[in-house]
This record gives structure tokens, sequence and C-alpha cells, in this order.
């Protein structure tokens, strides 16, 4: 009975002992489900899915006619998994591999290859490096290989590819490109518009499978949004011919820094800038955006002094002004020309001849005692504020109101173009608001921003200032820029084919200059007056009648350097430019618009010799069209140079166009009142109406073309 009674307990005991242990599974179940299910459950995903980013193709830079400027082409790290080709495969192939990957990528013999392949696979490294950043036909080629055709699982080849940035056309344009790189600091349209150009990143879900091979989960992709395409202002032609010019120029002086800018007139249109900078080893390249950074103007601030005095009235470019020899004193401090010994002269004369007397006097005199109206006048001219150009960070310009005795003098170094901190850009906006007879354009670089061919940002003309002058005015400021060329500091420039108007500007230098050190470090080097180092400037526009474009070229010369004058450093790349633009584009000889262009081969990059001189015995002939109907025709020589042959276009006889371009020949044939047809590509080599036939105007002529 008792022994029944205890066998009862135990059972009772384990039965109870159970129960509880039930519910405290039951308990701890709950516990995991309710609370902590959702956390294991993500570490237990996080071991076998993940979140894959998915990158989107970053948009292109376009140049305004199209061409491409900045695109991304794909790269490859190529990797082998060494574990997954077969013995027998691996000794089979790896000498002919060896041999062949010598031949695509010819940094190693293929002895080098087998031996490090052959070492690599004893060591059976899954991830071994074989190639960093392949090319896409690189990588295509390797691909065929044997082993590596098998696909990855036999042959072992890993691919992991990424985007490369390139410029098409090299240096070309490179700073106002801008370089784009990960995780850095871009500059340029690169940087400013990298929201639009870099698109949006998708994502997917990629699961752990058989093997540790990671694939996608249908469903689970949230697509990329591809980058836009930036199109700019920049023609790519003009770029060329401003960088070979200022290159040239840089190269000859051997100069700090020199930046060349062109400005559409009517619109503000930058149509090319080239920024260029002595490197640590003695060449040059676009380091840093010259054409953004604050410097004294100098003499080319003058205009500015003439502006305000002109908009105030208190001058007329007749009204005579006293030069003192070349020298006058300003309290305690004594202001001189560089050319000394001028006397009694017309303001016109003395902007001409660049006289920092005559300005100090005119500016100091004026405003000594109403400075605000200065002022007013300063920023109606925009050069109180940023240009707006809208690619960087865009310096502000600097007035050293309180210096020179805190400001009782100031006004006398302004007049001649020191104690002023502004842009290159900020003095080719000026010089353009004068050739645009009194409108100020914002300068843009940008023409619009297209998604898939749709524009989603679009980029107009903008007026700043209308009216900065009344039509005598601007009348007189033209007559006095262009006095420049006939008889002052800018007479080299003179030529009897276009008109042109400008001011030449030199100025000593004392600031920071900051250089690319040899690891593209920023290294910063403080300048003196005594280290005699100058900007040489000249800023124009042209034609006078109407003007096109407008040119702003400043150097910076190394330290003491002879040649500092803006007429002798920067006046030479302003005359190749405007040479080389006025044959190349829409230009109006005698009054008559003539819409073609010459065909004249550029330069190459090291300019040893000019081409206007061709270009400008060419317009010397085009010039009489209007009295003579004499066309000029450009031929090479036996030696290969370009000559001018005269055509002389009779209006009663059909010219000889055999030898021509097809614009050229119906351009001249459809001024005689022919109707042209034309057979084929290339020069006229044949026409069905002989030359020197009586023209019967409607007629019908045939050009066969090669």
């Amino acid at each position: 009975m008792k022994n029944s009674v205890d066998i009862r307990y135990r059972v009772y005991l384990t039965f109870i002992a159970m129960c509880l242990f039930a519910v405290m599974i039951l308990i701890k179940g709950a516990k995991i489900q309710i609370s902590e299910g959702k956390e294991l459950l993500s570490q237990a995903d996080s071991m076998h899915t993940k979140i894959e980013t998915i990158l989107p193709e970053r948009g292109n830079i376009y140049s305004e006619d199209g061409s491409l400027l900045s695109t991304s082409v794909p790269q490859f790290d190529l990797r082998i998994d060494m574990k997954a080709i077969a013995k027998d495969t691996f000794n089979k192939y790896v000498e002919p591999l060896s041999k062949q990957l010598a031949t695509i990528f010819p940094t190693s013999t293929w002895t080098e290859y087998k031996e490090l392949l052959s070492t690599e696979y004893k060591k059976e490294n899954r991830y071994f490096l074989l190639r960093k950043r392949a090319s896409y036909e690189e990588f295509l080629t390797v691909k065929k290989l044997q082993p590596f055709c098998k696909g990855r699982n036999k042959g072992g080849l890993i691919e992991e590819s990424s985007t490369k940035r390139i410029h098409p056309y090299g240096l070309l344009a490179e700073r106002i490109i801008g370089i784009y790189r990960k995780n850095a600091n871009n500059v340029g349209i690169e940087g400013k518009y990298d929201s639009l150009l870099g698109g949006r990143q998708g994502k997917r879900i990629i699961r752990r499978i058989a093997g540790g091979t990671w694939m996608p989960i249908d469903g689970s992709e949230i697509e990329p949004e591809n980058g836009a395409d930036v199109h700019t202002t920049i023609d790519l032609q003009m770029q060329d011919v401003v960088e070979n010019a200022l290159y040239a120029q840089v190269e000859k002086e051997q100069a700090v820094f020199g930046t060349c800018i062109v400005m559409e007139v009517k619109t503000g249109k930058i149509k090319a800038m080239a920024n260029l900078g002595r490197l640590s080893d003695g060449t040059y390249g676009e380091d840093f955006n010259y054409a953004l950074k604050k410097i004294e103007p100098g003499s080319t601030f003058k205009l500015v002094s003439l502006i305000s005095l002109l908009r105030d009235h208190l001058i007329s470019i007749d009204d005579k002004v006293n030069c003192q020899g070349g020298a006058a004193k300003f309290g305690p401090y004594t202001i001189r020309d560089s050319h000394a010994g001028l006397g009694t002269l017309t303001i016109k004369d003395a902007f001409a001849h660049s006289s920092n007397v005559a300005f100090a006097k005119l500016i100091h005199e004026n405003y000594k005692d109403k400075i605000g109206t200065y002022w007013s006048n300063l920023h109606a001219l925009g050069l109180d504020q940023i240009t707006g150009l809208n690619i960087s960070d865009e310096p502000r310009p600097f007035f050293k109101r309180d210096s020179v005795e805190k400001g009782r003098y100031s006004l006398a170094y302004m007049g001649m173009g020191y104690l002023v901190m502004i842009t290159p850009l900020h003095t080719c906006m000026v010089y353009n608001s004068i050739a645009n007879n009194g409108r100020m354009m914002k300068p843009y670089l940008v023409n619009s921003v297209k998604d898939y061919g749709k524009e989603v940002v679009t980029f107009k003309p903008t007026v700043l200032a209308d009216s900065l002058l009344d039509a005598p005015s601007i009348a007189q400021i033209k007559e006095t820029m262009n006095e420049v060329i006939e008889t002052g500091t800018g007479k080299s420039l003179k030529n009897p084919y276009y008109s042109i108007c400008g001011k030449t500007g030199t100025a000593q230098v004392a600031d920071v200059i900051e250089k690319l050190g040899p690891n593209g470090d920023i290294i910063k080097e403080k300048i003196r007056y005594t280290d005699r180092m100058y900007h040489g400037s000249f800023v124009g526009f042209f034609p006078k009648e109407d003007p096109q474009y407008t040119i702003c070229v400043v150097l910076r010369t190394r330290k003491g350097s002879n040649n500092y004058y803006g007429g002798q450093i920067a006046l030479p790349v302003f005359k190749e430019v405007a040479n080389r633009l006025y044959a190349m584009n829409m230009h109006k000889v005698n009054g008559i618009e003539r819409q073609e262009k010459i065909d004249v081969a550029l330069e190459p990059k090291n300019m040893k010799t000019n081409s206007y001189n061709v270009i400008l015995s060419s317009l010397k002939s085009k010039a009489k069209l209007s009295t003579s109907n004499q066309w000029v025709a450009l031929q090479k020589d036996s030696s290969g140079r370009m000559q001018s042959k005269p055509i002389y276009v009779s209006q009663k006889e059909v010219p000889n166009v055999q030898g021509m371009g097809l614009r050229d020949a119906i351009y001249l044939l459809e001024k005689t009142g022919l109707r042209v047809s034309c057979l084929g590509k290339g020069k006229v080599v044949s026409q069905s109406i002989p030359p020197g036939s009586a023209i019967q105007k409607g007629n019908k002529i045939i050009l066969q073309l090669i």
C-alpha cells in the first residue's frame, strides 16, 4: 500500500514538472514570437539576404553643337576564383592563357603570367586580382579565353564593374567641365550639376544560395533613375582656338598662369574659357579657374571710371586733363604713369595712352565729396556682387575703401584700377555691356539640362541691367576704346579688315597664389610687390560697328619678367583669337552680312606659326566684295600651306566654281540667279554650264562633286 502511494506521488511530481516545463516552453515561445521575433528574423535574414545598391548611369556633358565633352565608360576589375577551375583544365590551358594575356596586357611576359597563375592556383586563391580597371573591350577579349569562357563556376573569371568619367577631347575645357570623383569635392559643371548628372540610385534584395553565390530576388528591384544630360554654351572649335593661343603665349612668357574668356555679346553665353597654370613639373594644365580669381585689374578698370564719369555727365571725352608729365601727388602719395612725359591730353587720348595720373585725378576730384554716387555706379555695373556664372563658389568682389589714410585718397587709386579686387569675368561682363550698347548680360555656361531628350531645366539670356548709358555716351566710349587701337597702347591690333575696341591693362601683384603640388595638394605662395610680378591684360570686342564677341585675356608673369605690359603679353592672345574667330564665324564686311565660313585648318597645339596673316589676306580681298565682286578661295600650295586665290565674280557670266566646297559654290551661283543641283559629296569637279557662259537667271546648273 505504502509503495503504491510513493509511486503515485512520483508520477504526480513528474507530471507537474512536465507541465511546468511545457508552460515555460510556451512562455519562451510567446516571448520570442512577440518581443524578440523581429530581431531574430532580421539576424537570420541578414545571413542570407542583403540590400544591394544599383548605380545609375551618370549623365553626359555636351558642347553647344552636341559634341561630347564628358561621359562615363565602363571599366572592370578582373579576378579569378582558382578553386573553381579543375586541375586538369588549369594544366591544359595555363600556358596558352599566359601567352594570350601577355598580348592583351603587355605589362608582363607570358612566362611571368604563367608563374604567377601557377603560384596562385597552388594557394587556391579564390579572389586573385588579374587586372585592375580593364576596359570593356579588354574584358570582352579576356572573357573569350580558355578556361574563362566556361563560365564563372568552371572558368573562374570574376568581373567587378564600375564606371570611369572621361573627357573625349582630353584637356580641352577641362576646368569648366570639371572632374567627377566619388566622395570628393568636385568642381566645374560636374560639381555644380552633380545632383542632376548623378541621377538617383536604385536598390534590390539579393539572397545567398548554394555555393555562396548571391542572386537577386525577382520583383525586389527599385530601378535607378539615370542622370540627365547637361548641354553647355561652349563652342568646341572656339575653345580649341582659345586654348591654342593661350598655351602658346604662357609657354613663351613662362607665365605663372593665364586665362582667356570669349563671351557672345548679345546673349552673355560663354563660348570659350581657357585656364592654364604652370604645374610643378614646368608644364601647363587646367589646374584652377583663373577666370574666377579675384585680382587687381589695373588699367582695364579705367573703363569703369570712364563709364561712371559719363553716367553722371561730368565729362566729355574731348575735355582736357593735365597728366603733369606722368606724376601727381595725392597727399603724401605719388601716382605715376608708366609712360613718362605726358602733358595735357583729351580724356580720349589719356585713355588711349593709359594715363594713371589722368584717371586718378578725374575720379578723385569728381567724387571725393560724393563718394556714394561712385559706389552707386559700381553697383549698377554689378561690381559689388558675384556674376552668378553658377559653376563654382565664385568670390565676391572686394574694394579696399579704408586703404591709403582711411580712404581719403583711395578713390585716386581705384580710378586707375588698384585697391579693387574683381575677377576677369567681371571685367569681361562690363566690357560686354558696352559692346551691347549699354545692356549688361549675365554670363552663363549651360543652355539646358535634358532627361532623355526632354528639357527639364532651360537657361535663357538674362539682362542684369538695361540702358546703363545713353546712346551718345556709348558712342563716346566706343570711340575712345577704338582710339586705343588707332593710336594708343593697342595699336599693334590695328588692321584694315575689321575694327576693334579694347583696352590694355597692367597691374603689379601682391597677393596669395595657389598652386597644385606634385601630389595634388594645394600649395599657397605669398607674393609681394618686391617680387615684381604683374598681371598683363587686354579686353575688347569686335567688330566695332556690330560687336559679336567680347574677349578678356589676363596673364600673370613670372617673377622679375621683363615683359609685363598688357600690350606685350596679353594682346597677342587677343589678336590670334579675334582674327581666327572673325574668319570662322558670321561677320559683316562693308555692311553686307556674310554667313559663309572660311575653310582654314587650325594650327596644331604647339602653334609655332600664326595663321591669321593668311586669314586677314583673304579677308582683305573679301572686303572688296561690295564694289568689285571679288571672292577668295583658300587652297593648299605644293608645300601644303594655305594660299588665297582671288576669284572675280561677274553678274553677267557663270563663275568657275570647280575646286570649291558645295556651300561656297551654291552661294556664288545663286547670287547670280542660277538654280543649283548637285551630285555626290566633297569638292566641285565639274559644272554643267561652262564658266564664262552668259547667265540666264532661273537656269539650272548641275554640279558634280567628288
